[in-house]
């Protein structure tokens, strides 16, 4: 039997399972592969080992970071690619590492660096799901984190600036984003019908940008444009989340659910009231059958329909 396993990461909202790029990178390639993860969402607790989130803990193992996750599932026999062609597997980290470079600084921009989007949004919706009182620091930490990681790989020269760099770093997200739609194409998913790593990467990536309602929206409005890796983010939400495109949680479904059985027992109810009344009605009295009045005929010596009158 299997060592159990848990995931430790940050919760969701707006429809989505994590707000976490790395985090839902990680559950959605657990629900890829059939890997049975308990997931531990962060909410006014902290009770993670120590590590960037998410954590994988299973027996006495601590692996944190997506990349060094998804391995340890695929050496559990919990493998999205195992299908997939070495010219596939090779695709793969290519496009992986373009999203890490060209999108990755755009999100983190999106999130953590826009002022109005990280006080309004970012900043209070952290703060929210930690205790007292780390949750006056910690969304501050994250936030320097960000901007540290933006100027170490993409301050040097010639960005010197910090708006050069915030103009660079959209400018690459969107041409990352078209590369994205024209590699998917018409598709379901990047190598056909069955999701695989790189469909968790992308799908962690994009799926905060489209979903998450901020009010400085410019890498959303873009994305928005490309209909296919919208519909590509709705497809998984609905398939392997339970989430519909209108964001309802499993909890909501779940509701849903208990709406359609209180539902389905009305219309047993009334059924059953239907039968009744045909008991009652085949027991009456019977009345002979009116007789219908004959149709005019038309000119032609044929009924006047409502097809004939209607033909041109």
């Amino acid at each position: 039997m299997a060592a159990p396993m848990e995931l430790s990461c940050w919760g969701g909202d707006w429809g989505l399972p994590s707000l976490h790029p790395q985090s839902l990178t990680v559950m959605a390639y657990a629900k890829f592969s059939g890997a049975p993860l308990t997931v531990n969402t962060i909410n006014k607790s902290w009770r993670t080992p120590k590590g960037d989130l998410p954590v994988l803990v299973s027996e006495d193992t601590v692996i944190s970071q997506p990349a060094k996750i998804l391995n340890f599932l695929r050496k559990q026999k919990y493998n999205a690619d195992y299908d997939l062609s070495a010219k596939q597997g090779a695709d793969t980290l290519a496009y992986v590492a373009l999203l890490e470079e060209k999108l990755l600084p755009a999100l983190l921009h999106t999130f953590w660096i826009e002022a109005e989007n990280y006080c309004s949004v970012t900043k209070p919706w952290f703060a929210s799901r930690i205790a007292f009182p780390l949750s006056l620091y910690l969304p501050g930490k994250m936030s320097r984190e960000a901007l540290n990681r933006i100027l170490l790989t993409k301050g040097g020269p010639p960005l010197y600036s910090l708006t050069e760099v915030e103009a660079q770093i959209y400018r690459d997200a969107k041409e990352c984003l078209n590369l994205l739609s024209k590699r998917l194409g018409t598709s379901q998913f990047f190598f056909g019908d069955t999701p695989t790593t790189l469909d968790a990467f992308v799908f962690g990536f994009l799926a905060p940008i489209y979903k998450v309602c901020f009010p400085r929206v410019h890498l959303q409005e873009h994305l928005k444009q490309l209909p296919n890796l919208c519909r590509f983010c709705d497809d998984i939400l609905t398939c392997y989340f339970r989430l519909t495109v209108s964001g309802h949680s499993p909890a909501g479904q779940d509701t849903a659910d208990a709406n359609l059985q209180k539902l389905t027992q009305l219309v047993n109810k009334e059924s059953n009231l239907i039968e009744k009344m045909d008991d009652n009605l085949r027991k009456s009295p019977q009345h002979p059958p009116r007789k219908l009045t004959t149709l005019k005929l038309a000119a032609g010596g044929e009924e006047s329909s409502p097809m004939s009158r209607l033909s041109p």
